[in-house]
C-alpha cells in the first residue's frame, strides 16, 4: 500500500535526536513498524516474534546484541523483555549517542514496567494509534483507521475477524492467564454494546456469569492493549454533584462496528448505536491528536446528578478548557449548544472554548456560529484544535 505520512513522525524524529532510545507503543497493527522503518531507513530491523531469533536472545542476550550494529529497530520488544537491561548497559556506555535503539511494543502496561525499571530517563516513550481523519481522508466511522483496513476496505470484515482472533490468542493470553476465550469473545461484543455509556461493571458481569473482579481485569486488558478508552469524569465539580464513573469507548470505531455486526453504511445509519459510536469516534480523534503531539492523554466527560451532560472536557492550556458536544447528525442546530452554555456559566477561573462536533456535512455548517461563542465544526477539524 502507498505510505501515508503520520503526524507523529516529527515528534519521533525529534525524540531520536534527544534520547539514546525511543519506545513506540500502541495497539497491534496500528502501523508502528512501518513508521519506524520509514523514518529510519538505515536502521537494522529485528522482529522479536521469529522463534529462531527469540531462541538466540534467550540463549545469549549479550551475544545477540553484540551482533547488531546500531541504529537498530527491536520490533515487539515485549516478547524479549530481558533485552532491556542489556540495552541499558549499552546506552550507559555511550549516553551522548542518540537514536541508537528504536523499540516497539504492543502491550503498554507490562512493557512500561520494564522500561521504568531498565530505561528510565534513557528512553523517550511515544504512543501511536490507528490513522486519524487528519492523516487519511479514508478514515471513517464505519471502517475506523487501521492501516490495513484503510488500504483494503472491501476486506474489512475478514480483517477484523482475523484481528479479533489474533488479539485473543496472542495479546490476551500474553497479558493474563485467561483460558475461557469464548466467554472473553462474548465480553468484547458486550463491551461494544455499551459504547458511550457510563461504565457499569455489574451490568457487564451479569450476562456473562462472571464476577465483577473478573470484568475489572478484562477491562484492564482491553485498556492495556489499546483497544478501549476509559474517559474519566472532569475533576472539578463547579459546585455540582457529579457522576464519578468513567465512560467507555473503543479506540477504533471500525472494530466496534464489527463487534456490533454493522458492516454497511446503511446498517450503521439505522443503528441505535450511531450516536454513541460517533461520540467514541470523536473521543478517539482527540486521543490521536494528543498522542501525535507527544502529550499524555487528557480527556474527560462531565455529567452531574441534575442531568447536565457535556460529552468532552479537554484541557488545552493553563486554565483553558475545550468543551465539546458530539453530534452524529450531519446537520446541527442552535439547541445542540445549550449544554455547553450551561456548563460554561458554571465554570469560573477558566478560559473556555465551546464546540459542537458533527459528521462531515454541507460546507456551510463547518465553522458556523450556532449560538454566541459556540461553533460547529466537522470531526476532521479536531487535530488542529486540541
Amino acid at each position: 500500500m502507498r505510505y501515508v505520512p503520520r503526524l507523529l513522525a516529527a515528534g519521533l524524529a525529534r525524540a531520536a535526536r534527544q534520547f539514546p532510545a525511543v519506545l513506540l507503543t500502541g495497539p497491534r497493527r496500528a502501523g508502528k513498524t512501518t513508521l519506524l522503518r520509514r523514518q529510519f531507513p538505515r536502521a537494522a530491523w529485528v522482529l522479536l516474534e521469529d522463534p529462531d531469533i527469540l531462541a538466540r536472545v534467550r540463549a545469549d542476550p549479550r551475544g545477540f546484541l553484540d551482533g547488531l550494529r546500531p541504529p537498530v529497530i527491536l520490533d515487539e520488544i515485549q516478547n524479549a523483555p530481558e533485552l532491556l537491561s542489556y540495552v541499558r548497559t549499552r546506552v550507559d556506555a555511550a549516553p551522548r549517542r542518540t537514536g541508537r535503539w528504536l523499540l516497539t511494543g504492543s502491550q503498554e502496561a507490562p512493557l512500561m514496567r520494564g522500561v521504568t525499571e531498565s530505561l528510565a530517563g534513557r528512553a523517550a516513550v511515544l504512543h501511536l494509534l490507528p490513522f486519524s481523519t487528519a492523516e487519511s481522508a479514508k478514515v471513517s466511522l464505519l471502517r475506523g483507521g487501521y492501516p490495513e483496513v484503510i488500504a483494503r476496505p472491501a476486506a474489512a470484515a475478514t480483517w477484523f475477524r482475523s484481528y479479533v482472533q489474533t488479539y485473543l490468542e496472542r495479546d490476551v493470553r500474553a497479558v493474563t492467564g485467561i483460558r475461557d476465550l469464548a466467554t472473553f469473545r462474548r465480553f468484547l461484543a458486550l463491551v461494544a454494546s455499551r459504547v458511550g455509556q457510563i461504565l457499569n461493571k455489574t451490568d457487564l458481569a451479569a450476562p456473562l456469569g462472571v464476577s465483577v473482579p473478573t470484568v475489572t481485569q478484562w477491562l484492564s486488558i482491553l485498556e492495556i492493549t489499546g483497544q478501549i478508552l476509559l474517559v474519566p469524569p472532569f475533576f472539578e465539580s463547579f459546585g455540582k454533584r457529579l457522576i464519578k464513573s468513567p465512560k467507555l469507548y473503543f479506540t477504533d470505531s471500525g472494530l466496534a462496528c464489527h463487534l456490533l455486526g454493522l458492516e454497511t453504511e446503511r446498517a450503521l445509519a439505522a443503528s441505535p448505536f450511531l450516536g454513541p459510536l460517533f461520540e467514541g469516534f470523536v473521543a478517539a480523534e482527540i486521543a490521536k491528536a494528543q498522542a501525535a503531539q507527544g502529550r499524555r492523554p487528557e480527556l474527560y466527560h462531565f455529567r452531574d446528578q441534575q442531568g447536565l451532560e457535556v460529552d468532552f472536557v479537554v484541557p488545552v492550556g493553563h486554565r483553558e478548557l475545550l468543551l465539546i458536544e458530539a453530534k452524529a447528525s450531519r446537520t446541527v442546530r442552535p439547541g445542540d449548544a445549550e449544554p455547553l452554555l450551561r456548563l460554561d456559566r458554571a465554570v469560573s477561573g477558566y478560559s473556555v472554548t465551546r464546540l459542537v462536533v458533527h459528521r462531515p456535512g454541507p460546507p456551510l455548517t463547518v465553522g458556523e456560529a450556532l449560538r454566541p461563542g459556540v461553533r460547529a465544526v466537522g470531526v476532521e477539524a479536531l487535530a488542529t484544535l486540541v
